[in-house]
């Protein structure tokens, strides 16, 4: 398939993620994977994870990307490939409107990601989210703590190896 025809398959948001990837993959070439034009939600990871933080100001303080609004950040549990993750939804609000999806990966055991949370505020409560569920850390976090589970909860209640408790405090723990 030509390059004139693979724009024309493509819809106005991949065209979009594409022109943004672009930017990103110039400035990082090393640091980040070639774009996944999944329609749904485009995405790339970054692959030097210790420059996440070097990369998400880059895509909020370029003019030409802007990403100005972190809508979501998940956690992910990947124990086939003993990693964790992120998954990032960035958009440019009012300025490009174009949005990409960043995932960003460390170890499953005591794995570290830089916080974006100084970059973003929304990143603030879902970094301790995702630290509360998953168990990585978020270096650089100004109040990195549990957020959904006690402060002596044992274990990381969304990885995929989860056992539940069978009492906390003597109370039985449902399951």
């Amino acid at each position: 398939m030509g390059e004139s025809q693979e724009s024309v398959s493509r819809s106005q948001e991949v065209e979009a993620a594409l022109a943004l990837w672009e930017i990103v993959h110039a400035a990082f070439p090393d640091a980040v994977s070639a774009l996944d034009e999944n329609p749904f939600m485009p995405f790339f990871e970054v692959q030097q994870t210790e420059r996440w933080r070097e990369i998400a100001l880059f895509l909020r303080d370029d003019p030409k990307l802007r990403c100005n609004y972190m809508a979501c950040l998940s956690g992910v549990d990947y124990p086939e490939e003993g990693k964790l993750g992120i998954v990032c939804n960035l958009e440019s609000v009012g300025v490009h409107a174009h949005k990409i999806a960043v995932k960003v990966y460390c170890d499953r055991e005591d794995g570290v990601i830089p916080s974006v949370a100084r970059v973003w505020k929304t990143a603030d409560w879902h970094e301790r989210e995702a630290f509360d569920m998953y168990g990585m850390t978020f270096s650089g976090h100004p109040d990195l703590r549990r957020i959904l589970c006690p402060e002596d909860w044992t274990g990381y209640p969304l990885r995929k190896d989860y056992v539940v408790q069978e009492s906390y405090h003597g109370i039985k723990v449902p399951n």
